[in-house]
């Protein structure tokens, strides 16, 4: 019996490694590639930072690197505190549609972004002009992805709302303490990881989009992803390689501190 649980222990731990290998190793040597002097990746290696160098005066893609990162900034705050709240809401109260409404977050989530982002050029472009508003820009950009990210934000706080002990709410109600100072004493620190981890998923998934940019980006304005894609429409360069190791060092540091400080992975 033991016998037979070691062999598939060591089957599992096999397949677990190739799995491992499969994802990491195309990352590695993308970010391997990106210190190689060679513009046509030609061996043997020869290290140099020419790339990084070169990337520090492409201006189009720390544009759409800057552009990126406040969208995705912007969006986290603001799809996490509005997500926070209709979690809260659904998880709280009682009202009529409420499961109507809970069903609804599921479609955006299941719904080819295709489809969404032709969706939200058609709308943009029949309501913006009204208001006095440009139907492609920034600010378009930032609502698609808003209303992308906050399925994500309301399902996985609710998650964490599922099994929240209401009885210290209600201890803490007891014990004096006024709605507004039960919330950010007692129910916030709870549900905080929830809601980092929401913060997170948001932040990724507007980083990351790339249709709702293509679509809603105004001429001469980019995303990343919509200009590294374009890059390789007209000719892979090493500089993408360098801007995407940063990219990979800095979420993975963000993710590993992060995961460190709530210990998402348990004590060790």
């Amino acid at each position: 019996m033991n016998r037979k649980l070691d062999i598939g222990g060591g089957i599992a731990k096999t397949y677990l490694a190739l799995v491992l290998l499969f994802l990491y190793v195309p990352i590695l040597v993308m970010a391997l590639l990106a210190f190689n002097r060679s513009p046509l990746y030609q061996m043997p290696f020869e290290f140099d930072l020419v790339w990084f160098k070169a990337l520090a005066e492409n201006d189009r893609l720390l544009n759409a690197g800057r552009n990126s990162v406040v969208i995705a900034l912007v969006n986290t705050v603001v799809a996490t505190a509005l997500g926070t709240a209709a979690a809260l809401a659904f998880s709280r109260y009682q009202f009529r549609g409420r499961n109507l409404m809970q069903l609804l977050l599921l479609p955006p989530i299941t719904i080819p972004w295709l489809v969404i982002g032709t969706a939200m050029l058609v709308f943009f472009y029949w309501t913006f002009p009204a208001i006095g508003l440009k139907p492609r820009g920034l600010h378009a950009i930032l609502l698609g992805h808003v209303a992308l990210s906050l399925p994500y934000v309301i399902i996985v706080v609710g998650a964490r709302l599922s099994d929240f002990p209401k009885s210290v709410e209600e201890a803490a109600a007891t014990l004096g303490a006024t709605p507004w100072q039960t919330f950010w004493r007692v129910s916030a620190p709870i549900i905080a990881p929830g809601v980092v981890a929401a913060a997170l998923f948001a932040f990724a998934t507007s980083f990351d989009q790339f249709v709702i940019s293509y679509f809603l980006a105004p001429p001469g304005v980019t995303t990343l992803p919509v200009e590294i894609y374009t890059s390789i429409r007209k000719g892979f360069t090493p500089e993408i390689n360098a801007i995407s190791t940063i990219i990979i060092v800095v979420s993975m540091g963000i993710m590993l501190i992060t995961a460190r400080f709530y210990k998402f992975g348990g004590e060790r």
